[in-house]
């Protein structure tokens, strides 16, 4: 089986293999009953996943290891790269195997496909809008359970940026943090004495007052929560240089351009990874000789 180069640094090959093993015992359970009753066993076929709109590719080494596990002597050849803009009709990929190996990965390498290139495709709206500005556009956690570095790498390849990859590898300040801590100051000072020197510490803010508090405090990052735009222009202003504001809450492709020429640095969405529709790609398959 011919599989695609993973994203580096994110996508580990046996968390992905974990990940698939337990999605094809989902669907497939004991068998295919309907392909184990209908197809002999040797009866071998070839398709190819065709794309019903137009996209971003993102996941194709998950489509690789779904019909790899199923079918160990298949091949599968990935057409487009990830990252690589598709059109309606564009074939993503070539699959050759068992019939039945096949026909029992298809479901499943196809809801891992639709949804990967979903957020790629609507993460690449996105950052073509803030294009120019000097903007990035971030993800969140907002990320389905057991699927999070599949669908952080999905924002990779659509031009996104990762936010903290989970709630060990950043520190986020939020309001639920400070009213225990004592306050802005007091949280950030905590932190600060316990966090690794190289790791920045970000507070969100509510309004102006936060954001003065937050900047006095020594926050590196001020993410401004759920602002007017009024309010996070002279938010921006308030902060100068003496740290990155990353705007946050209500982000629509709509708005964003008209956020990031307010000239923040960061705009985080968390639509790119909770509500992405799915890309509609299908699996043609033909029998061979």
């Amino acid at each position: 089986m011919s599989r695609p180069l993973r994203p580096t640094g994110l996508v580990e090959p046996a968390a992905v293999a974990r990940t698939v093993r337990d999605a094809l015992r989902e669907d497939i359970g004991r068998g295919d009953l309907t392909s184990m009753l209908t197809i002999p066993p040797d009866t071998r076929a070839c398709g190819v996943l065709v794309a019903k709109q137009d996209g971003v590719m993102a996941g194709g080494y998950v489509v690789a290891e779904c019909f790899g596990q199923n079918d160990p002597g298949g091949r599968f050849e990935q057409s487009i790269g990830e990252g690589e803009a598709f059109a309606q009709g564009d074939h993503l990929g070539e699959v050759e195997g068992t019939a039945r190996g096949l026909l029992g990965a298809e479901r499943v390498a196809l809801n891992f496909l639709q949804r990967l290139c979903g957020i790629a495709t609507l993460t690449r709206a996105f950052a073509n809008q803030v294009a120019g500005t000097g903007a990035r556009i971030t993800d969140t956690r907002k990320t389905t359970p057991g699927l999070r570095a599949l669908e952080k790498a999905a924002v990779l390849a659509g031009g996104g940026r990762n936010h903290r990859f989970a709630l060990y590898d950043g520190i986020l300040i939020k309001d639920n943090h400070i009213r225990p801590a004592g306050g802005i100051a007091q949280a950030v000072r905590r932190a600060r004495e316990g966090a690794p020197h190289t790791l920045r510490v970000e507070v969100e803010t509510a309004d102006l007052g936060e954001v003065r508090e937050a900047l006095e405090a020594g926050a590196d990052i001020i993410m401004l929560d759920n602002m007017s735009d009024e309010a996070m222009a002279e938010a921006v202003h308030i902060v100068g240089d003496r740290a990155l504001v990353e705007a946050s809450g209500g982000m629509c492709l709509e708005r964003v351009r008209a956020v990031a020429a307010l000239g923040v640095d960061l705009i985080s969405v968390g639509r790119l990874t909770h509500s992405a529709p799915a890309i509609d790609i299908s699996l043609e398959l033909e029998m061979l000789d």
